[in-house]
């Protein structure tokens, strides 16, 4: 069976450290996959606060953000208590989207648990259609 590759970027744009709650276990007592994807969008969510954004939907007038699609690739579990250090890169622009790279380790040990990829296409909430990237969003998040 072909196995989902992530190529993660070399330049990060953001770091964060989550700690595994006890509702984010499940009956294996490990972190769930679903609770990998929440941890992931807590991750872009204090991205985007740190860039100056309430959230996913208020990049510009009534643009925000859609998931396309979602990967993850898991390489170790995680327990309750582990605290996670989350980074964050991006890449693959278009006019319409880009792609958000995780690298999740374990801060103890430095193990990394996943790594996942989003691609995000920014959507126009009241037109409730696509919208082209902001530009002030564009810049942010290629450093410039």
């Amino acid at each position: 069976m072909a196995r989902i590759q992530i190529e993660i970027p070399d330049h990060s744009i953001f770091e964060t450290e989550l700690t595994v709650r006890v509702a984010d276990i499940n009956y294996g007592g490990h972190v769930g996959n679903d609770t990998m994807l929440s941890l992931m969008q807590e991750a872009r969510t204090q991205l985007y606060r740190s860039l100056g954004y309430e959230n996913e939907m208020s990049f510009e007038g009534t643009v925000g953000q859609v998931i396309a699609d979602a990967a993850v690739v898991y390489k170790r579990e995680a327990f309750l208590g582990d605290t996670l250090t989350i980074t964050i890169g991006v890449g693959e622009f278009n006019k319409y989207g880009f792609d958000v790279y995780y690298r999740i380790v374990k801060k103890s040990d430095g193990n990394e648990v996943a790594r996942g990829k989003t691609g995000i296409v920014c959507f126009d909430y009241v037109l409730r259609k696509v919208a082209r990237v902001p530009e002030k969003l564009r810049a942010q998040l290629k450093g410039n």
